[in-house]
């Protein structure tokens, strides 16, 4: 199934509307990044984020592996942190080989794509995150995100690379497309679901607040503590309006907080 039979620049690029971006933490070579933009532009994805790759990564390389998938290379962008390569997002959906300790729904690549389908027609943006070659992500990464996916393979050896693994998400994700390639975007009632900003705004609030409170203690526990939160709240799946609501009754609980401080004793 390989060969050079590609559609124009032009035209392969015509295809990739409305698909998730994918975000690769801490990817360590550059023959990998290209061998993740050839895979993304098969499954017509064009939307490549890095996260603190290697220092010293090969463009050069990328490109040679890239085998002429340069509407994505070209297109890639490089974040410093995994919170803002995810700010624009709606819902994050997180690859792993092996369980984690984490309440969260763990699901198949194909159900990821039915879900990530449904979040685009209803005018949102999904994204999926992968690890770095060698140790995959880590749990503070993971607890960004609203799902977990897991490939169903051979349990005794579950070795993807970087490609393979994307490729799989991708197919997934592009087989749900092939009878509906023009998608309807939409607004849901009169919101919208909130966006990673707007939730690690909301999780920097909550966190001030609590840390004000004495709420986070003993101290050992705190990092837990803080996770279990946030993965509490991704699971609610909040709205703009929501987590506007939130913010609204922290910050009026702070307010009376300070208002019975100031009052004379």
């Amino acid at each position: 199934m390989s060969g050079d039979d590609r559609l124009p620049k032009s035209s392969a690029a015509d295809y990739c509307v409305g698909g998730p971006a994918i975000i690769l933490v801490k990817p360590q070579l550059g023959e990998n990044i290209g061998m993740v933009s050839r895979a993304m532009l098969n499954c017509g994805l064009n939307d490549l984020r890095l996260v603190n790759p290697r220092d010293g990564w090969s463009y050069e390389k990328a490109e040679k592996a890239a085998a002429g998938s340069d509407v994505v290379l070209n297109n890639l962008k490089v974040f410093d942190t995994t919170e803002e390569a995810l700010a624009d997002l709606n819902h994050v959906f997180a690859t792993t080989a092996r369980g984690r300790d984490m309440n969260k729904p763990v699901v198949t690549p194909r159900k990821a794509a039915d879900m990530m389908a449904g979040q685009a027609q209803g005018g949102g943006k999904a994204g999926i995150l992968f690890g770095r070659e060698s140790r995959g992500l880590h749990n503070d990464d993971i607890v960004l995100s609203d799902t977990t996916v897991m490939v169903p393979l051979n349990p005794g050896y579950l070795s993807l690379n970087l490609a393979q693994a994307v490729l799989i998400m991708g197919y997934e994700w592009y087989q749900t497309q092939v009878d509906a390639p023009e998608l309807r975007m939409g607004v849901k009632g009169e919101t919208r679901q909130a966006t990673k900003q707007e939730l690690v705004g909301f999780f920097e609030h909550l966190d001030d607040c609590l840390t004000t409170t004495g709420f986070y203690f003993p101290p050992e526990k705190v990092p837990t503590m803080k996770q279990n939160l946030r993965n509490m709240f991704q699971r609610a799946q909040l709205t703009e309006q929501e987590v506007k609501t939130f913010r609204g009754i922290l910050s009026s609980f702070m307010k009376f907080r300070r208002q019975a401080k100031d009052r004379p004793k």
